[in-house]
């Protein structure tokens, strides 16, 4: 015959307390004191009990299930956003689900549908473009949604971003500083991209500078089409002194290949990258890029969403995580 699964019920006598306080442990551990937690924890352990989380859930409307919607896993551009939200989230008991939509708005909306489906207590989304189906049905499931990686002064609910139009803009002054007059901007047309090469025009225009290439790179590109990219400006543009591209994977790419080719950088051609991810600072010569705070943008997500979660007023919906110009060698 099969062994009975353990029940709460039967961590609870064993532990000499209530199946409440199991309950309690469980879902709500901050509410139980530390020696009681400890004890009842132990006891989980040694019986081998495992919680029904979606028996708990449907009792108390809780699953303590975020998910989170971001355009690609393939690199590590979101990765820091996403380490942030889970580490946050993990502490007070949440389990985070992950969808990708490879920068499809139908996708989005197919993923939002099956998140709010299994009933998840919260969304994290990527950028602030989305369907107006996906709107709609986010606004109707009445449950907290926090946008990321951008900003806009409509959110659906909350906000943890940075400006990707005066971050395009500020790269632009910076290397019209530095002395470069034909500039390129090398991504995505993604709305998040398009954001950023209407920055650097924008900055370009108000120096009186030329207007900018715009080489327009398949979303989610690596160092392959960083090495593509490259080459096409050389041979297409070659008046183009100054290279500013959407994330540093690419412009690692361009880096990497011209190393190849003997083009002097930036002796030749300067290269900006975007992010600041760890591979900046491994291609010689290192790269310039724009800061942003990817790690801090998922703590704060995970917070807005745990102070929700908790019945608690925000102290504020929208957060200007800021971002800041990193000069390195490539410049």
């Amino acid at each position: 015959m099969p062994t009975r699964a353990v029940t709460k019920e039967d961590v609870a006598r064993a532990a000499g307390v209530s199946h409440i306080t199991v309950s309690r442990v469980i879902n709500t551990p901050e509410k139980v004191s530390p020696a009681t937690r400890e004890r009842v924890e132990a006891f989980i352990a040694s019986m081998g009990y495992i919680p029904n989380l979606l028996a708990g859930g449907l009792a108390s409307r809780r699953t303590r299930i975020v998910a989170a919607i971001v355009p690609t896993i393939s690199h590590s551009i979101f990765a820091e956003t996403l380490r942030g939200l889970s580490e946050q989230l993990c502490m007070q008991g949440y389990q985070l689900l992950l969808g990708q939509t490879n920068y499809s708005e139908e996708a989005e909306t197919g993923l939002v549908e099956a998140f709010i489906g299994r009933r998840v207590d919260g969304l994290v989304l990527t950028g602030v473009q989305h369907s107006p189906m996906t709107r709609q049905r986010l606004k109707a499931a009445g449950i907290p949604v926090v946008e990321t990686w951008d900003l806009t002064d409509t959110p659906i609910d909350m906000l943890a971003g940075f400006d990707n139009h005066a971050a395009g803009r500020a790269m632009g002054d910076y290397l019209y500083q530095k002395g470069y007059r034909r500039m390129a901007f090398v991504g995505g047309d993604d709305p998040r991209g398009m954001a950023r090469v209407a920055g650097l025009r924008e900055s370009l225009h108000h120096h009186g500078a030329a207007e900018p290439v715009h080489l327009v790179m398949p979303m989610g590109a690596f160092l392959q089409a960083g090495r593509e990219a490259i080459g096409r400006l050389l041979s297409q543009h070659p008046e183009v002194d100054a290279a500013f591209f959407s994330n540093d994977v690419i412009a690692a790419g361009a880096v990497l290949e011209c190393a190849r080719r003997g083009v002097a950088v930036p002796g030749r051609i300067a290269l900006a990258g975007f992010a600041n991810l760890e591979i900046a600072t491994e291609v010689l010569p290192a790269l310039t890029t724009v800061q942003i705070s990817a790690h801090q943008i998922g703590l704060t997500a995970a917070e807005m969403l745990l102070t929700r979660f908790d019945g608690d007023p925000l102290d504020q919906a929208v957060h200007d995580l800021g971002y800041s110009i990193l000069e390195r060698d490539s410049t």
